[in-house]
């Protein structure tokens, strides 16, 4: 069992937001692979479906867009982790990450939340050993400016590097499925190459 869960805020005025990228890769996802249609379950919405690996195998897939608002995205990931009786190391976590400069994309297993407050709940209704899908979104250069940072939209100018990213985590799956977090990294990146720049410099075109 694969459970993909992506962080956002679920009101439409967030749509847009830098915070809600996590829920624009598993909207991507489920383009690309034909889920099943969107209901609620688990404190959220979710998607049922199965996706391929590159040796012909098939890994049984749940996304999931918690609607708890992000901060509490864990009461969603936890009622769902325990309902398929899954394995933590099962779960995998999209989401904005400020110190990866826009268009990088990191993963990480295990670690702290590193200030983010939903990866914070997340690792407290289920502990630190989930997987995270890190999509940089850039810093705004000083903490106070951080919260109008992420709640604001994705500029105009933003928006090319954005949908080859989405697209590029949604294309690369199967390998994420085999469980290969490495390789699906280094291919997300060949699929969507962005620049290895300071996080604080700002958006790129």
């Amino acid at each position: 069992m694969l459970i993909l869960a992506g962080l956002g805020n679920p009101e439409p005025k967030y749509l847009g937001n830098r915070h809600n990228v996590g829920f624009m890769a598993i909207d991507a996802i489920a383009r690309r692979w034909s889920f099943g249609p969107e209901h609620k379950k688990f404190q959220g919405l979710i998607r049922e479906g199965a996706v391929k690996t590159p040796d012909g195998g098939e890994v049984r897939t749940l996304l999931l867009k918690p609607q708890t608002f992000y901060n509490e995205s864990g009461r969603a990931v936890s009622e769902a982790l325990k309902f398929y009786k899954a394995e933590t190391t099962e779960v995998v976590v999209f989401y904005d990450e400020i110190d990866l400069a826009p268009g990088r994309f990191r993963m990480k297993a295990g670690g702290g939340a590193a200030g983010n407050n939903g990866i914070r709940s997340v690792t407290a209704q289920i502990g630190p050993h989930f997987r995270r899908a890190r999509l940089g979104t850039g810093h705004p250069g000083h903490k106070d400016k951080v919260m109008g940072h992420v709640l604001s939209d994705f500029h105009k100018v933003e928006k090319g590097w954005l949908e080859a990213l989405l697209n590029a985590c949604a294309d690369a799956l199967p390998i994420l499925a085999a469980g290969d977090d490495e390789k699906y990294q280094m291919e997300v990146m060949r699929l969507a190459p962005a620049e290895k720049l300071d996080p604080r410099a700002g958006p790129t075109d």
